[in-house]
């Protein structure tokens, strides 16, 4: 059965696109410990991220670099956190979390913000790939 992240990279469930390519996808985390959280995910379906080929694992990090120079950019914060947990979803994924301190990337505390918002967020973000 295909994952969720696999239904959001196929349309099936809609998101907030941030980028693509033939090989990866970042969108809006839906939950976010931070406005302009966003999820970096391979669109090939590998749980675990230290199972990924390392030319493989190589482009991923370097498309989710990428993404985080533009959440940087969009978000005017200090750095961008990077989270790998893997527990949650059976997808590999990269969390990419604005930071001002260091308790911003908490995932207790998540948040809901509103699509106007998050739309916005996501162009704000998109502006800079």
């Amino acid at each position: 059965m295909a994952s969720i992240f696999s239904k959001i990279i196929n349309g099936d469930i809609p998101c907030y696109k941030i980028a693509e390519n033939e090989e990866f996808f970042a969108f809006l985390d839906v939950n976010p410990v931070q406005p302009g959280h966003t999820l970096v995910v391979p669109k090939k379906e590998i749980d675990y991220i230290f199972d990924i080929e390392d030319d493989v694992l190589g482009r991923y990090m370097a498309f989710a670099k990428k993404v985080a120079k533009a959440v940087k950019k969009a978000t005017n914060c200090i750095k961008v956190g990077v989270a790998v947990v893997g527990l949650e979803v059976p997808h590999s994924h990269i969390h990419l979390v604005p930071l001002n301190q260091v308790n911003d990337l908490n995932f207790e505390h998540k948040m809901t913000l509103p699509k106007e918002k998050m739309e916005e967020i996501a162009q704000s973000i998109r502006q800079y790939i």
